[in-house]
């Protein structure tokens, strides 16, 4: 049990995917300008991952592996992960028409997302077993929520800040996100996993 603890703590806020790894960042950039689309942006990347991740699993180890074609793993896998965004796009649509509205271009653009692909590869290079990839993805999207949120918070308070004019728009931002990053990278150390 402590052992899923420390890899959940690791994988949130150690190895986190925006900030330690850079991987993720155009939604990143584009959707957390408001607290509800970032919201939105990142609990729909956290249940396209959750759900790539198990069917990815299943279907390399008991389809890909077998069968000896490997080779076409990146295509099963991108195949699912399109699925899933048209099947998290058909609830959003029919279920909550404003968050579907909300989150407009970005919604399709999960598909594309280095993070929705790198998780299960990543998974799939250290070898996890099916519990452990659940793992995984659960906590590093869980992760990418994090920071989604905590940044479009910090987003929202620099509109209201006095900014010098060069800083403002673009260079504020990459700048709060050069510190968020260093902060995080802090936490090295904290778990050895």
């Amino acid at each position: 049990m402590k052992h899923y603890f420390l890899f959940f703590i690791s994988n949130i806020l150690i190895e986190n995917f925006i900030l330690v790894k850079f991987l993720g960042l155009c939604p990143f950039l584009g959707a957390s300008s408001k607290l509800n689309t970032a919201f939105g942006m990142s609990f729909a990347t956290a249940f396209v991952v959750l759900i790539s991740s198990v069917l990815l699993w299943l279907v390399n180890f008991f389809i890909l592996l077998p069968l000896h074609i490997v080779y076409l793993r990146i295509i099963a896998y991108m195949l699912i992960i399109s699925v899933s965004v048209q099947f998290l796009e058909i609830l959003l649509r029919n279920t909550s028409p404003v968050l579907y509205r909300i989150l407009g271009i970005f919604l399709p653009l999960i598909t594309t997302n280095c993070t929705v692909l790198a998780i299960p590869l990543f998974s799939l290079y250290l070898n996890h077993t099916f519990l452990e990839s659940i793992c995984y993805g659960l906590s590093a999207s869980l992760g990418f929520t994090l920071v989604m949120i905590i940044f479009s918070c910090i987003r929202e308070r620099i509109v209201l800040s006095d900014i010098p004019l060069p800083f403002r728009g673009a260079p504020i931002t990459l700048i709060t996100v050069s510190v968020m990053s260093i902060v995080f990278m802090g936490f090295k150390g904290l778990v050895k996993v």
